[in-house]
């Protein structure tokens, strides 16, 4: 446990120093920002840094193994019913949670957007349904390539007919909804779910769910957009 906090301790330093060191630099040379609001940055700074560390510590020592576990245990039941249910449940679940969605849908309402909560509902059912999609293409062995090329040329031909002030809202959210909650969740139990399937690889078959996943959002709200505006 002590080796796991202190190595989780080292990255989020080396990860958020430079960026920090960046800005203050900047606000004595160019920025000069009033000094309250150069207070609450150093504030902020601080914050996140202990926050990314628990945050990262707590998923490497029970939100990985537990998405594993839950992912080795599903198909052994035999049940593609199952399988659904859990991808469905735990798809959306994990995405209504991720930051990364409620920043998006908070500027999105501070830009002019309404009805903001229908906002989070449309990704994350489409980051589910596609989560699904990914599950039930590693029970039967579909090449991935060829559901990614279906997957994103239906993206791409829904772009044409979507309103255009919603086109860029709509493609920002397949990567907001891939974040730091959303990514190792779903990919721990997708690599529990590979690694209990008879001549399933962790690379070819293991990988590849976000790319899926997130082109739920895009392709939800891209629908969202031709339906409503």
């Amino acid at each position: 446990m002590y080796h796991t906090m202190k190595k989780t301790a080292l990255e989020v330093v080396q990860a958020m120093l430079p960026i920090t060191l960046v800005i203050v630099v900047l606000q004595f040379v160019v920025l000069d920002a009033p000094a309250d609001v150069f207070y609450r940055f150093l504030a902020g700074a601080g914050m996140t840094i202990f926050g990314a560390f628990f945050f990262l510590l707590g998923v490497r020592t029970g939100i990985l193994p537990m998405g594993r576990d839950i992912g080795a245990e599903i198909p052994q039941h035999g049940s593609l019913l199952l399988i659904i249910a859990v991808g469905l449940i735990f798809g959306f679940a994990v995405t209504t949670a991720e930051p990364g969605v409620m920043v998006l849908n908070n500027m999105a309402v501070e830009a002019g957007a309404d009805n903001g909560s229908a906002l989070v509902i449309v990704i994350s059912t489409g980051m589910a349904l596609l989560f699904t999609v990914a599950l039930v293409r590693i029970l039967f062995g579909f090449p991935i390539r060829y559901l990614l090329a279906i997957i994103y040329c239906i993206a791409l031909i829904l772009a044409f007919f979507t309103p255009p002030e919603f086109l860029p809202i709509a493609f920002d959210s397949g990567g907001v909804a891939a974040g730091s909650f959303t990514v190792p969740m779903l990919l721990a139990l997708g690599m529990g779910f590979t690694s209990v399937l008879a001549r399933r690889s962790y690379l070819s078959d293991g990988f590849g769910l976000i790319g899926i996943a997130c082109a739920g959002p895009i392709i939800g709200l891209l629908l969202w957009g031709i339906i409503v505006f």
